[in-house]
């Protein structure tokens, strides 16, 4: 029990110190960072199983929340584009876990789930569900989320500079927006929790984190009442770097400088299907260049909303797309992953 509340302790404050420091995922990063060194250089480091389960609840009804019913309005507009999308994002994804296999000691797992194009909070924690190592998925998708933030806006903004940009209503937020009650927070933490409960149990890989996700998603569309505060994402967050810090040896520092080259080739990857992926939606599906590559930029849907803003763009349908793909990878691509793992193995 003491080394638990050390390796939480240890983990909260330097995750907190990184959010300040406003480093991309600096909640999870900061504790990952830490419970590293501390689980390397001493044997204090400790995460149960739980928090795992706990931390993948948590994300799944957190991403549930920021459903809303306006986005199904805009489904029938969106489902040529998502299809491209998601079909061009899947392609990349198993493409890439391929060619890191090949160029590293990754096993498949892992290999593939690097290259998941999800969130940063969230695939990590997933890898190590699936028996993958989430600690060098964790340096991988740092490297997605930081670049996907800090290089392709700039990317984009030459590539597209000449382009007119229509403009749009931006989305628009409705209950998300207004006061919450402790009724509907705790009726969210249990619907979470119930549905989470029978994910584990169903043995259904990330069952907890995909029914948490199913279940919130239907509070949230039928009665408009499902609510988690931000504190219980940050929590989540500190909860997944701690257990995968914990679980960090001294041979996985060692053995870091190996994925250089998985991390050139992932962002090579994704800077390729940016603008492939972009051009042939601009060219289908009667959007504006900047937009479609917005929409494949590799980073997440809460930082794309305002990455859009700043280039120009006011689309409902830009974030909309970012929603469904954030849905869609956290919950498919790793049931497809482990049915590939399985076939390969």
């Amino acid at each position: 029990m003491v080394h638990l509340g050390v390796t939480l302790f240890i983990g909260g404050v330097f995750g907190f110190l990184f959010f300040k420091l406003r480093v991309p995922g600096g909640m999870m990063v900061g504790a990952l960072l830490a419970v590293s060194v501390l689980s390397v250089c001493t044997d204090w480091a400790y995460m149960p199983s739980y928090a795992r389960v706990a931390a993948q609840i948590t994300a799944g009804a957190f991403i549930a929340c920021t459903v809303e019913k306006s986005d199904l309005k805009r489904l029938p507009h969106i489902v040529k584009p998502a299809a491209i999308l998601l079909g061009g994002m899947l392609c990349l994804n198993l493409l890439m876990g391929f060619l890191i296999h090949a160029v590293t000691d990754l096993d498949w797992i892992t290999s593939f789930m690097c290259a998941v194009p999800g969130g940063m909070s969230d695939t990590p924690i997933i890898a190590a569900d699936m028996g993958g190592n989430g600690g060098k998925v964790a340096v991988m998708q740092f490297a997605r989320l930081l670049t996907g933030i800090g290089v392709f806006p700039s990317l984009i903004l030459t590539v597209t500079k000449k382009e007119a940009i229509p403009q749009q209503e931006a989305r628009v937020q409705t209950h998300s927006s207004r006061s919450k009650y402790p009724a509907e927070f705790i009726l969210t933490v249990v619907v979470a929790g119930v549905f989470g409960v029978i994910g584990k149990l169903s043995g259904v890989p990330v069952g907890a984190l995909l029914f948490a996700l199913i279940g919130v998603i239907a509070l949230k569309l039928l009665f408009d009442r499902a609510y988690l505060p931000m504190w219980m994402k940050r929590a989540a967050q500190v909860l997944s770097g701690c257990y995968i810090g914990s679980s960090v040896t001294l041979q996985d520092v060692v053995e870091l400088k190996d994925l250089i080259p998985a991390v050139i080739l992932l962002l090579l990857g994704y800077m390729v299907a940016c603008l492939a992926i972009g051009r042939v939606m601009a060219k289908t599906c009667g959007m504006s260049r900047r937009e479609s590559m917005l929409a494949a930029t590799p980073a997440g849907a809460s930082d794309m909303a305002l990455i859009s803003a700043d280039l120009g763009i006011q689309s409902p349908d830009l974030i909309v797309l970012q929603v469904v793909r954030m849905l869609v990878v956290i919950s498919l691509f790793p049931q497809i992953i482990h049915l590939l793992v399985r076939f390969l193995t």
